[in-house]
């Protein structure tokens, strides 16, 4: 196995395009939006608004994918709800979603924000990472967002 990006279930027919580098050396895989959705400005208590992108990805096992914003994302006043989002190999293909990834974002502007489908919404970065030498962990994720830990 080496690493790419396929589509989830259910989006088979829905035209959704697998993410590719715009440049021979961005560092980052342009993700678009899976579908048209509208995000409200943000008011205190909000939960951000998940943004679909059709996508799951395999990896290596020591490898993972952050999901960063744009740059011009923050210039239109979208945010990310996690700063950087992190996907691990074990997501793909989980029981509770396929593995599908998501983007969350707050709107700090004063008006909604509508993004269309296939409007590039953030990068997907492959990254190696490393364990320390004592590593004992021994679960198996159970499910998506959230999912460990609980």
């Amino acid at each position: 196995m080496q690493r790419g990006f396929m589509i989830v279930k259910g989006y088979e027919d829905k035209n959704i395009n697998l993410p590719i580098r715009s440049t021979l050396n961005s560092a980052g895989y342009d993700i678009e939006a899976a579908e048209d959705i509208k995000i409200h400005p943000f008011k205190l208590g909000d939960k951000p608004t998940l943004v679909s992108t059709g996508l799951k990805v395999y990896m290596n096992d020591d490898e993972c994918l952050f999901l960063i914003n744009r740059s011009s994302g923050p210039k239109k006043g979208l945010v990310l709800a996690n700063s950087v989002g992190l996907i691990d190999s074990d997501y793909f293909e989980n029981k509770d979603n396929d593995g599908h990834i998501f983007f969350a974002f707050y709107n700090f502007n004063d008006e909604d924000i509508v993004i269309k489908k296939g409007d590039k919404i953030g990068q997907g970065v492959f990254s190696k990472y490393l364990k320390v030498d004592n590593d004992i962990s021994t679960g198996e994720r159970m499910g998506g967002f959230g999912s460990t830990g609980n």
